[in-house]
């Protein structure tokens, strides 16, 4: 071990403790971590409780209590429901009855219908969208979905979601509000306790407001509590935001909906968004600060957005619930349990927001909070999302801009691609040819070395005579690895590009999902039940290529075993593959088989491979001097030949 690898040594030894000492938090962050660690493992162990309290609250409320107080009750049968819901609800009993009423807000985008059930959505339809069936698009039903807190008073856990909520004064019989354009409306609901010796409404309650702008999907959101320091129980000071949701098939092909429906959720201090797996059910206790959690589902997201973070961070799961699955309708299920903290004070506000629409690229990035990175662009690798981000996205929406149907705004962007990688698929071409005019040379090499054990002579004169006539075997190679980022990035582009959903092209009704022409009676293994045209046609073009290809970029050297096969096995594979894909993403490679088609005898009528032969036979005759890399190639390579030898 030389000077210089101790001191390397010594170096990394050093970084690796000053890094150690400068990421140990601190003394302060220790104790504010353990005191959330504490806090979440006293909710977690009432949690299970508290869950099989309320839904025994839920029951008990539901057969004992009316929904809404019937015109003719005697003054005794009140009293003794009134008495029931005391037990029940404590200061809350005066909220338990009363008559369902409904509030609708909406604006240009979207409509929220609102019950005083709960004061929680109880449903939410975005006005522009239709599902796959044509059916109204609803992302919130309260039916099947719940939103509301659960906390402790009076040495009762409650409830919102079965409590009842009064609008703010001034607004009892006003029902409907709507908004257009800048202007921007507020709804309040409030639930409140009740005084000590009566039924009636203290001066302290819980305030839900809601506010919407003319022409924006984002709610406004801020949970206020009034005068509440004297109702909560003092011996928990954490309480949960409970947010359920049962999402509805809103695609036509389910299967692949459910593939990329999962909840995801933003770190507040490096703003890193992450997800659970979308493959299977998961869950997962997250105890430091969040900034949103976000339901998603293809195409359109429920996403809770604090104003400053969740410092208490959330437990999150998605599942399908088995007992629903067979349901037509039923997609997945997703929950969070927010825990917020009260300080016992007079006056506490909880600012938040809710983004109740579309997964689109253009409208989240605008908000910069990283809710785009819901959209699976490639985030994980650092040459994909930026073709898709800097590249394909705005040319995209500048094409979109023209009002043209998508199967030409493809067209092209496929075109404008294409003559973007011109210059590399040349040079690639270019190279390729450069090796098949030398075939005869090579197949002189391949005679003159026909025994195995002398592999490693005949590549030594393949790469002489590459040398001396100044071909660059791996410059074929590096234009196809810099188009692999774009066409990895197309791959994740189209499936999830909203702005296909529901739009026709030729056969096609939907160019983000599958182009079936056929709908078979059974489902084959590894294809699926239905033939794609575009897929099939994509498939074709490609087997069609690899012949050509083979045959035009023959160069004389054996291949390896089994390669010529998998060249052609590869299409085979992609007709499987895509087959259940969106059918912009066929049509899109589709085009860029048939272009690349017309390049290449572009190409080989623009390149006169005779003239080329004669070039690089002149470079074969002119001296080489040989680098010191290739010296020590050929070294290595005489060494490896008399240890063959030897042996």
């Amino acid at each position: 071990m030389d000077k210089n690898t101790i001191i390397g040594l010594v170096l990394i030894f050093a970084i690796f403790i000053a890094w150690s000492v400068w990421m140990s938090p601190s003394k302060e962050d220790i104790e504010k971590q353990k005191r959330i660690q504490d806090s979440l493992v006293m909710v977690q162990m009432r949690k299970d409780s508290l869950n099989q309290a309320l839904e025994k609250q839920k029951e008990e409320i539901k057969n004992v209590l009316p929904v809404s107080m019937p015109a003719n009750i005697s003054a005794q049968q009140s009293d003794s429901l009134i008495r029931i819901a005391r037990e029940r609800v404590g200061h809350f009993a005066g909220s338990v009855i009363d008559e369902t009423k409904y509030y609708t807000i909406e604006n240009d985008l979207v409509k929220i219908k609102i019950s005083n059930l709960g004061a929680q959505p109880f449903k939410v339809e975005l006005k522009n969208f239709k599902t796959f069936d044509s059916l109204p698009l609803i992302l919130f039903d309260s039916l099947r979905s719940d939103f509301g807190l659960n906390f402790f008073a009076g040495r009762r856990q409650i409830n919102t979601a079965v409590l009842y909520f009064k609008p703010e004064p001034g607004k009892e019989n006003q029902y409907h509000y709507k908004v257009s354009g800048d202007s921007t409306l507020s709804f309040a609901l409030r639930l409140y306790a009740d005084s000590p010796d009566s039924l009636t409404p203290s001066n302290s309650y819980i305030e839900y407001k809601y506010t919407l702008k003319g022409n924006e999907y984002m709610l406004g959101y801020n949970i206020s509590m009034v005068n509440m320091e004297k109702v909560f129980d003092r011996t928990a000071s954490l309480f949960n935001l409970n947010w359920n949701i049962d999402w509805f098939r809103q695609e036509k092909n389910q299967d692949e909906e459910r593939k990329q429906s999962t909840v995801y959720y933003c770190y507040s201090t490096d703003k890193e968004v992450k997800n659970l797996n979308e493959a299977k059910d998961d869950k997962k206790i997250i105890t430091t600060s969040l900034k949103w959690v976000s339901f998603k589902s293809k195409f359109f997201i429920s996403t809770l957005i604090a104003q400053n973070t969740f410092p208490n961070g959330a437990e999150i799961s998605t599942y399908i619930d088995p007992e629903r699955a067979i349901e037509p309708r039923y997609n997945e299920s997703m929950t969070a349990q927010i825990p917020l903290e009260f300080n016992f004070t007079d006056k506490v506000d909880y600012p938040m927001q809710i983004y109740f629409g579309p997964n689109q690229y253009k409208i989240l990035h605008a908000y910069n909070m990283r809710l785009e990175r819901q959209i699976p662009l490639g985030w994980g690798f650092f040459l994909m999302w930026p073709v898709n981000v800097y590249a394909v996205i705005p040319i995209f929406n500048w094409l979109s801009n023209y009002g043209l149907n998508y199967g030409i705004i493809i067209l092209i962007l496929t075109i404008l691609l294409k003559i973007v990688l011109f210059p590399i698929t040349f040079v690639s071409y270019r190279s390729t040819a450069k090796m098949r005019v030398l075939r005869p040379e090579i197949e002189e090499i391949n005679k003159k070395y026909p025994r195995k054990e002398d592999a490693i002579k005949k590549q030594q004169a393949t790469m002489d005579l590459y040398k001396r006539a100044g071909v660059n075997p791996l410059s074929g190679c590096l234009p196809m690895l810099l188009q692999f980022p774009i066409l990895i990035a197309m791959f994740r582009f189209f499936p999830s590009s909203i702005e296909l959903r529901q739009q026709p092209f030729l056969w096609a009704h939907d160019l983000s999902s599958y182009d079936s022409i056929l709908d078979l009676p059974f489902k084959i293994p590894f294809y699926g039940d239905h033939v794609s045209l575009f897929t099939l046609l994509m498939t074709v073009a490609t087997l069609f290529y690899t012949k050509i290809n083979n045959d035009m970029m023959n160069t004389g050297q054996q291949q390896i075993p089994g390669m010529k096969l998998m060249m052609y096995l590869m299409p085979i594979m992609f007709l499987g593959i895509f087959n259940n894909y969106s059918a912009g993403l066929s049509y899109y490679l589709l085009l860029a088989q048939l272009i690349t088609f017309g390049q290449m005898f572009i190409f080989r009528k623009a390149l006169n491979e005779e003239k080329l032969r004669a070039r690089l036979l002149a470079n074969k005759n002119k001296p080489v001097k040989k680098s010191n890399f290739q010296k020590r190639l050929e070294e290595m390579a005489r060494q490896q030949q008399q240890q063959a030898k030897r042996k």
